[in-house]
């Protein structure tokens, strides 16, 4: 479990606040990427990644960890982890979700067992590594993308520009599109306390801070088209650490996560009513179901021609 887990959704990043300071989060030992048996399995003429590997993207190794076969056509379900985790800490669904699908992760650029980056990253930069890693492990098969925390966000910003891939995406507890407004209205320049440095230590993360060095700007949510959307909001609040401004920022995190909804005409919203940000390791039952509809839906959608 992450240290201090309540104040893990306001800042989206997966990490935890100790006392005044942000901290890493939960420093789980990594799988040694190098020493997992990496298979083929044969796809059309596609050979597709199985196990755990390092793979080289622009001259950088990422960790990728495929599971499980594929019924015919349906998609691959591609699980996009928080900021400050890797593939390690969502190994437990996947493992769930490979019983009846192909199921991959990998880790982003800084995160886990991949390199770090070498300079600067966007959210078109990380899309690209994104999809070199979808060329390795899907091959000309559709993709479900499953995020959480940050990783929801990324997974929203990459689906409008790869409708002919993305057939599906469910956002776990997803970062705002607005968060660094929400940050901003939320928590006051006259704020005191913890929260100034919860609010300034968060904004750092988002414009460019490590690990990854990602910028993770606020912008208007652009549509996927008609693909299934499951939106799943955590139900248990959690903001005891900044009690004066806590109501606030939960109004400002649900907001957000109502505001994916326009990523598809087909987009609906639950809560995870016992969950806090964690949804898949809180409640992983509920986010196994909204990722397996959604998997259905698009193996549907598809045979409809829609």
């Amino acid at each position: 479990m992450i240290r201090n887990a309540r104040v893990s959704a306001v800042i989206a990043l997966s990490c935890a606040v100790a006392g005044v300071g942000l901290v890493g989060c939960e420093d789980d030992s990594k799988a040694d990427a190098e020493t997992t048996a990496a298979a083929s399995k044969k796809a059309g003429d596609q050979d597709l990644l199985t196990g755990t590997k390092k793979i080289e993207i622009g001259g950088q190794l990422v960790n990728v960890s495929c599971s499980g076969t594929p019924a015919d056509g349906a998609p691959v379900i591609m699980l996009v982890a928080g900021g400050g985790d890797g593939l390690d800490k969502v190994a437990g669904i996947q493992k769930t979700l490979s019983e009846k699908n192909r199921v991959c992760s990998y880790d982003r650029l800084g995160e886990g067992a991949s390199d770090k980056p070498d300079g600067p990253q966007t959210l078109k930069s990380t899309g690209k590594v994104l999809t070199a890693v979808l060329d390795r492990v899907a091959g000309d098969n559709p993709v479900v993308l499953a995020g959480h925390s940050l990783g929801g966000l990324i997974a929203a910003r990459y689906a409008p520009d790869h409708q002919d891939r993305v057939k599906g995406l469910v956002l776990m507890d997803a970062t705002s599109p607005t968060q660094t407004a929400d940050l901003n209205k939320g928590i006051p320049e006259s704020a005191t306390g913890p929260a100034v440095a919860l609010r300034d230590q968060t904004l750092a993360i988002l414009h460019g801070g490590e690990p990854e060095k990602l910028t993770v700007p606020d912008g208007k949510v652009r549509s996927a088209g008609d693909i299934p959307v499951e939106v799943i909001h955590h139900g248990k609040q959690y903001l005891a650490e900044v009690p004066d401004y806590g109501p606030g920022l939960e109004r400002a995190w649900t907001n957000g996560q109502r505001k994916w909804l326009a990523v598809s005409s087909r987009a609906k919203l639950s809560t995870a009513k016992t969950s806090a940000h964690y949804i898949y390791v809180d409640q992983p039952d509920v986010a196994v179901r909204a990722i397996e509809r959604v998997t259905v839906q698009a193996v549907d959608s598809a045979a409809s021609g829609r």
